[in-house]
């Protein structure tokens, strides 16, 4: 089996690689990179000492779950670009990974052109890391728990479609739901979106659940990177919410309508 991902270069996305490769013959991963340090370089987000101070909450726990930055297994042919070039690389490039039996995006730019029409040709699935429709954009499950919604904490699998985080829903991943660092928990959803869906292209089951539009009257908030602000990162920081108050708004968290969840 090939598998083709869509992706960046930050831990996470490293771990999503190497875990298809342990189930692919061959995996192609384009990756858009960006800088491995986050609030300290000027780059998808901005440089600054609040930025820096919330990064490197989320870099402490990404590397917990994930580990760091590191190479790719054997059986993996990459291509790096910087974020954003995707849209401007021609198809006759990409060649070699567009012969592949799934293609996945996670962590991507926004995908158009020819390029996206191939892929929702050919049912690429797509990880949106928050739970459609409730959260959708960017940040989703830090927005979730700004609003103190940390039930919706997790990830979305769906098809991709041309239009950001709208496609068609085969479930949605959780972690479990249990008193824990808030960070912790954003990472722990990455790895319950990674695990979930490893476990269903292994089986080859992933295409065999019906999939579901998304209901947008249940929208709570769709959010763009710019939304993500020094003032907002300082007012989230500021309430310094521990593993207690995560569990505690868990407990009394509403029981949101869910699809197929898989919590892991």
């Amino acid at each position: 089996m090939k598998i083709t991902v869509f992706t960046s270069n930050q831990p996470r996305h490293l771990s999503l690689i190497s875990a298809l490769a342990e189930v692919a013959d061959e995996v192609f991963a384009i990756q858009e990179c960006v800088t491995v340090f986050p609030g300290k370089v000027a780059d998808f987000f901005c440089k600054s000492e609040v930025m820096q101070a919330y990064f490197s909450r989320v870099i402490a726990a990404e590397q917990e779950v994930f580990g760091g930055i590191r190479f790719l297994p054997s059986n993996v042919r990459n291509l790096s670009l910087k974020s954003g070039d995707l849209n401007g690389v021609e198809m006759g490039l990409l060649a070699p990974a567009l012969e592949s039996d799934v293609y996945v995006v996670f962590g991507a730019s926004y995908i158009k052109g020819p390029l996206i029409e191939f892929l929702v040709a050919r049912s690429a699935i797509n990880i949106h890391m928050g739970v459609s429709p409730y959260y959708r954009g960017s940040s989703c499950n830090f927005w979730a728990l700004f609003d103190g919604n940390p039930d919706l904490v997790g990830a979305t699998v769906h098809l991709l479609s041309r239009g950001l985080d709208s496609g068609n829903m085969l479930f949605h991943a959780m972690p479990q739901p249990i008193p824990c660092d808030p960070f912790l928990l954003g990472m722990r959803a990455v790895r319950a979106a990674h695990t979930s869906l490893v476990k269903e292209i292994a089986a080859g089951t992933i295409f065999s659940h019906q999939p579901i539009a998304q209901d947008k009257s249940r929208e709570i908030r769709y959010t763009r990177n710019s939304d993500f602000t020094d003032e907002v990162a300082r007012e989230y920081l500021a309430r310094n919410l521990d593993s207690e108050a995560v569990g505690n708004l868990l407990a009394a968290g509403q029981n949101r309508e869910l699809l197929r969840p898989k919590y892991i």
